[in-house]
């Protein structure tokens, strides 16, 4: 037996190819929308861990014994607030944190008296590494929620749902400058 190709077979082998390509480009591009999930998720447990990396160390600081009574205090009042809010409030409590230490250090005399200390120097050359790295853990998690948002907007993912149910992720917004004292 001979096979014997139409011009209408020719067109549905066409069709046919088409189809598988264009499942495979949905697939790639499901997968791709998956890792980008992932490595969102990712970011954020990196964020939460530099936030309580960087409370901790405000911690160490305030109960160090180098700060007066009041700023240690304050910055203590601030850790501990920023550890245990819930997470519609933590974006506030990691931004006022930010701001208590701020205020804590807006006088360059008290960062050279610190340093001055050799417990101090240390103290606050962690909290400065610390506050520095939640820049950078922040600007990185909000970069993949971008990513994320991008590719969900395309129509292609939104017409075939290819998000599936996952949530979409809101960027985290906080105000994390440092003082000038932690940029020496």
């Amino acid at each position: 037996m001979r096979l014997v190709l139409t011009q209408y077979s020719g067109a549905v082998v066409l069709i046919a190819v088409l189809v598988v390509l264009f499942g495979l480009y949905l697939s790639w591009t499901a997968t791709r929308l998956d890792r980008l999930h992932v490595r969102l998720d990712a970011a954020r447990v990196a964020l939460d861990a530099q936030l309580l990396r960087r409370s901790t160390a405000v911690l160490e600081l305030a109960r160090s014994g180098l700060l007066d009574p009041a700023t240690a205090l304050i910055l203590a009042s601030g850790a501990r607030e920023a550890e245990v809010a819930p997470a519609d409030e933590r974006e506030a409590a990691e931004s006022a944190l930010t701001r208590d230490v701020r205020a804590a250090f807006e006088d360059p005399a008290q960062g050279d008296q610190l340093r001055a200390h050799p417990d101090g120097h240390e103290l606050l050359d962690e909290l400065g590494k610390a506050m520095r790295r939640v820049q950078l853990a922040r600007r990185f998690h909000n970069e993949s929620v971008r990513a994320v948002r991008q590719l969900r907007s395309h129509r292609l993912v939104r017409a075939f749902r290819l998000a599936g149910r996952a949530p979409d992720k809101p960027s985290f917004e906080i105000d994390d400058e440092p003082p000038a004292v932690f940029a020496r």
